[in-house]
């Protein structure tokens, strides 16, 4: 019996959010090509006509899958930046990614850094938002150490661009490693070192 408040049509029979938990793990396994649309609907539990009506086509649910990832596994990143030191931040940004790629629960390496890596020309709009994201978070840094060095809290010859580079360097690089067995241990050492030649006002 159709109650007062619910809607007309048909029900939708499936948790969305669930669903696109279970996508984002077949593309952060598969990669966005890899990721045939029976993987998809086979994982989520529901076929091809649910997967357009709620989602859209393959590249629409995985710009929603893009947004998932960053709410959930790397939310770490947003919050690292609300630190209140620059070397924090950093500190906060690397060990965090250390640990996400190597999650037992996570297949190893970062979505945004090899979710379309080996595309055909089909993928370019897809290589695109995630080159596109991959900058907004460097980006997103380059601002907060900018304000690092405004606050005094870098060297004033400190370059917030280049730092930011060789942090977002290091991620991507630390993403690979893990795609290819790095364990956090060794993830973890990869942090320190980096962390030993971050500039601070002392060596100004």
């Amino acid at each position: 019996m159709k109650t007062r408040n619910q809607p007309a049509g048909r029900p939708r029979s499936f948790d969305a959010g669930k669903a696109l938990d279970r996508a984002l793990d077949v593309f952060w396994r598969k990669g966005y090509e890899g990721a045939s649309l029976s993987d998809l609907t086979k994982a989520m539990g529901i076929n091809r006509p649910s997967l357009y009506a709620a989602f859209g086509n393959k590249e629409k649910l995985f710009r929603k899958v893009l947004d998932r990832y960053a709410e959930g596994p790397a939310s770490y990143s947003s919050a690292a930046l609300q630190e209140p030191a620059s070397r924090a931040v950093v500190e906060r940004l690397l060990y965090g990614t250390a640990d996400m790629l190597t999650a037992p629960r996570n297949p190893h390496g970062c979505l945004w850094v090899q979710g379309a890596l080996a595309c055909g020309n089909g993928a370019d709009p897809v290589r695109r938002e995630l080159i596109s994201r991959r900058m907004a978070g460097e980006a997103a840094l380059r601002q907060r150490l900018n304000r690092a060095r405004i606050d005094g809290d870098l060297p004033a010859e400190a370059n917030p661009a280049s730092l930011a580079r060789y942090i977002a360097t290091i991620i991507q690089g630390m993403s690979i490693q893990a795609a290819g067995g790095a364990t956090r241990s060794e993830l973890r050492r990869i942090v320190k070192i980096a962390l030993q030649s971050w500039p601070s006002r002392r060596n100004a």
